[in-house]
């Protein structure tokens, strides 16, 4: 069985557009911004021999307010930068949305699904986000998790078991603790 580390995108991967203290995705590859030491850190915890799935929710696809080619052309150039083993995402909009899914973080399919397609070890694996979603997430896959905390105008529902102010600390903590 492999680990892995699951990565949200926006706030992990790329800088968030911030309103009003609440993130939200870029809305065009103009906008995305692949954070300093993202490509480092990704590269050292892949020469660790983690897989690195990025699972991502872009509920804005799903209600209508962004178009999904743009996600998938920011996947592109992501994918085509970093050292990723897999994309997820979920486009669904929400339950309020009446498009409720078991995709959707906090919910854990993208997880599960990845781990069954790339024979991955949940317990072997961290979870890795800016979210209280994430967190959740992590947790109820049964993976580590470590939260990159931007000071959002939100709280963390489930506590994480490793804070991080970047990516690049997230992959130290990893390693640390896989030595």
């Amino acid at each position: 069985m492999n680990s892995a580390v699951f990565l949200d995108r926006d706030g992990v991967i790329n800088r968030p557009i911030i309103r009003e203290g609440r993130p939200y995705p870029p809305g065009s590859i103009a906008e995305f911004e692949i954070l300093p030491g993202v490509a480092d850190a990704c590269q050292a915890l892949k020469n660790a021999g983690f897989l690195l799935v990025v699972v991502t929710n872009q509920p804005d696809v799903g209600r209508g307010t962004l178009d999904r080619g743009i996600v998938e052309e920011i996947h592109q150039v992501m994918a085509g930068r970093l050292p990723l083993d897999l994309v997820l995402t979920c486009f669904h909009g929400g339950e309020k949305y009446g498009q409720p899914c078991e995709c959707r973080k906090p919910q854990p399919g993208m997880l599960r699904q990845a781990a069954n397609r790339l024979q991955i070890s949940l317990p072997d694996s961290y979870m890795v986000g800016d979210r209280w979603r994430d967190i959740d997430c992590g947790k109820r896959a049964g993976c580590k998790t470590v939260f990159i905390d931007w000071g959002y105008a939100e709280y963390l529902r489930e506590t994480p078991d490793h804070l991080a102010p970047n990516l690049e600390e997230a992959a130290r903590i990893i390693l640390r603790k896989n030595l």
